[in-house]
């Protein structure tokens, strides 16, 4: 099949180059003239494991192409997915959809036969409602049909997500389109992963409704967690002793920081501001935002509280600082507050992340990067492990650390106590 995918941020360029490696002719558009370019050349914007080689040997293959001319690939194509970014409005509040909008104008512009027009990117619901509005302005319905299709990939895991799904939700009543989809998905299908057909605004709501709950689900563990240091009981075991009830089940049971990311902090607060337009009053969701948001203060606390209070002049070194492994997106990462606050405190902090330098941290007297994880926790007096690379989970750190007083902060509960012990490591971990 021939398809479109308007935006190559993180769901355009991964969803296109697994479309072309299932075999269908896919043009990517921007209209960055530069990363289109880059993209040409093999150089990718993101991090994001295996995805360059996909990219290079389906350009190669010349089943994925990259353009700027939205018009000429538009016509080319007879499916188009919006992928564009669609963030918290400044004032914080619900989705900024000026660009799904701004798009659905440019699509009305183009048509000149039938095309199935599907929102991939993350939208509230009605917004297909009302891009077929737009459309439908200038172009007759019978030239067209508004589909969702929301995507559930996993930075760091994207492409096993995308090709191993654990549903596939298409939301459109018509019959045509329904086909169409069913067909372009069979790949996918016919290894076994569920095809849900709903009403389109039940698959706009399925996708916030899925990253609120699992918002929920590390909030709660994260609020237990506070509960087991204080009575001298390990999380992780509460984890494995609820996760194992089926109805429950373990992933996103694990205590650390707060969520962040492109998803999560956004999306909770758009699914609460479209319910405040139907006057829903959605309670535990809202409990979750704000939990959340003091997360990180509770963890400079603890902080704080391991260093005695003393945290002028410590040399604290965090390792990792996105907000999960295997991605390089710093979005409403913990670290982003928590290393600002404690340089505050007069600490001298270095990080050292596989993805390399941020430029949030650059204009901090006091923060540096490191290019190694040796040379990044030699001096340290206190160890920060922020995120559970794989790079962190077998340290040795009575020979790499000069400090024989160190302690080791472990965020994301990689190491165990006990052995820690035996080390004679002064160690502290998460709800435990």
């Amino acid at each position: 099949m021939k398809l479109c995918m308007i935006g190559t941020g993180y769901v355009g360029l991964v969803s296109g180059v697994c479309f072309a490696d299932l075999g269908n002719d896919v043009i990517c558009i921007d209209r960055d003239i530069k990363k289109v370019e880059d993209l040409k050349k093999g150089i990718i914007p993101i991090y994001e494991p295996g995805l360059e080689e996909l990219v290079l040997k389906n350009y190669k293959n010349k089943r994925l192409k990259f353009s700027t001319n939205l018009k000429d690939s538009i016509f080319k194509s007879d499916i188009i997915f919006i992928c564009v970014g669609t963030p918290s409005k400044k004032n914080g509040n619900g989705a900024d959809l000026s660009q799904i909008y701004n798009v659905a104008k440019e699509i009305r512009a183009s048509i000149s036969k039938f095309k199935i027009i599907i929102t991939k990117s993350t939208v509230p619901v009605t917004t297909g409602d009302e891009i077929e509005k737009i459309i439908s302005q200038k172009v007759s319905k019978k030239l067209f049909s508004v589909v969702s299709n929301p995507e559930f990939l996993r930075e760091g895991e994207a492409i096993r997500d995308f090709t191993y799904p654990d549903r596939v939700v298409i939301g459109t009543t018509d019959k045509k389109s329904n086909k169409i989809l069913k067909n372009l998905y069979l790949p996918l299908i016919s290894k076994g992963t569920k095809y849900v057909n709903t009403s389109r605004r039940a698959a706009e709501l399925i996708k916030y409704a899925s990253n609120a709950f699992l918002a929920t689900k590390i909030t709660f563990i994260n609020e237990l967690a506070n509960l087991c240091e204080k009575i001298d009981v390990n999380i992780q075991d509460i984890s494995i002793g609820m996760g194992l009830d089926k109805r429950i089940g373990g992933r996103f049971l694990r205590a650390g920081p707060a969520y962040g990311g492109s998803c999560f902090p956004k999306d909770t607060k758009a699914i609460v501001t479209t319910a405040d337009q139907f006057k829903i009053n959605l309670s535990v969701i809202k409990s979750v935002i704000k939990s959340n948001e003091n997360r990180s203060s509770l963890l400079i606390k603890r902080v704080f509280n391991i260093l005695n209070g003393k945290v002028k002049n410590k040399k604290i070194c965090f390792l990792g600082v996105t907000f999960k492994a295997n991605t390089d997106d710093m979005r409403d990462s913990s670290s982003l507050l928590m290393i600002p606050s404690l340089h505050k405190m007069g600490a001298k902090i270095n990080y050292f992340d596989p993805t390399g330098e941020k430029d949030d941290f650059k204009k901090l007297n006091n923060v540096h990067f490191s290019s190694n994880i040796n040379f990044a926790i030699r001096e340290s007096d206190l160890i920060i492990i922020h995120t559970e690379w794989n790079d962190f989970k077998s340290i040795n750190f009575n020979n790499a650390v000069k400090n024989k007083k160190f302690i080791v902060f472990d965020m994301r509960n990689i190491y165990s106590p006990d052995k820690m012990k035996e080390l004679k490591i002064k160690y502290f971990g998460v709800g435990r």
